[in-house]
């Protein structure tokens, strides 16, 4: 994929995606978007990509909307984004994929930066990160999921005060309330995500995608229904070559060596 926005490198089980516009704070616009979905897609397609590790260039994440390329002349941020192909959900594409998605935070993760975060499965932020969904100071409400992503990770009376104020929030800030899991030394963030992303593609693979899909879905069900449906996975993953490696190479006090099947 051509190096624009963002680039992709798949090796050692391991699917690598690098925000690349340090130039402007890793500003989003319509073309990310769609270079994320290309990038989704291949990741989707790759068999041998167990887990996935965003993260940025420069000193930001990303500053959010590149809102002087998506209005141009206009004001009116919905339209512009449908004419320019963007859909509603424009990281669900990162949310919806099999794989655990790992996301590196260097720097700050404002407006549609945050939301992008938010549609991984983990963070871990570098000192010095700020966070904020400053969106209402505009007169508008977030346009990619952080009414509902971020209440659902931190809590409705934690997630309102972020999105009624806008206020920022630190990075030890962000830990407490469970917005992250974990902050590192700037210079440590990447070898510390890295080693986490490595630890979940090292692991049963189709084990790791059903355990991200009980999750992912059974959140949403009552709660004997999520039981049925974790059952159901359980029963699934019984038949695989992976579970039967996996006890084998248990009581043969050796790793696995897993083939995703």
């Amino acid at each position: 994929m051509p190096k624009k926005t963002l680039s992709l490198d798949i090796r050692d089980h391991l699917a690598r995606l690098r925000l690349c516009r340090p130039d402007n704070g890793n500003a989003i616009d319509a073309t990310t978007v769609r270079d994320l979905a290309v990038a989704c897609e291949t990741i989707a397609a790759a068999e041998d990509a167990y887990a996935v590790l965003l993260t940025a260039e420069g000193e930001s994440f990303s500053r959010g909307w590149d809102w002087q390329a998506l209005l141009g002349e206009g004001d009116d941020s919905v339209s512009a984004m449908l004419a320019q192909g963007i859909p509603t959900d424009p990281f669900g594409c990162l949310a919806e994929l099999s794989r655990p998605v790992v996301c590196a935070i260097n720097g700050d993760a404002i407006g549609a930066g945050l939301e992008l975060a938010l549609a991984c499965d983990l963070r871990i932020a570098a000192e010095g990160a700020s966070f904020a969904l400053p969106d209402v100071s505009m007169g508008l409400l977030p346009l990619a999921g952080g009414t509902q992503r971020l209440p659902r990770l931190i809590g409705r009376a934690r997630a309102l005060d972020l999105l009624l104020t806008g206020d920022p929030v630190d990075a030890q800030e962000a830990l407490r309330i469970g917005l992250v899991g974990a902050v590192v030394p700037r210079e440590r963030l990447l070898p510390e995500a890295e080693a986490i992303a490595h630890r979940i593609a090292e692991r049963g693979p189709l084990a790791v995608r059903y355990a991200k899909e009980a999750i992912s879905r059974g959140v949403e069900m009552p709660l004997e229904q999520a039981l049925r449906f974790e059952n159901d996975l359980t029963v699934i993953l019984q038949t695989t070559e992976d579970r039967a490696e996996g006890v084998r190479a248990f009581l043969e006090k050796r790793k696995a060596e897993f083939k995703g099947r």
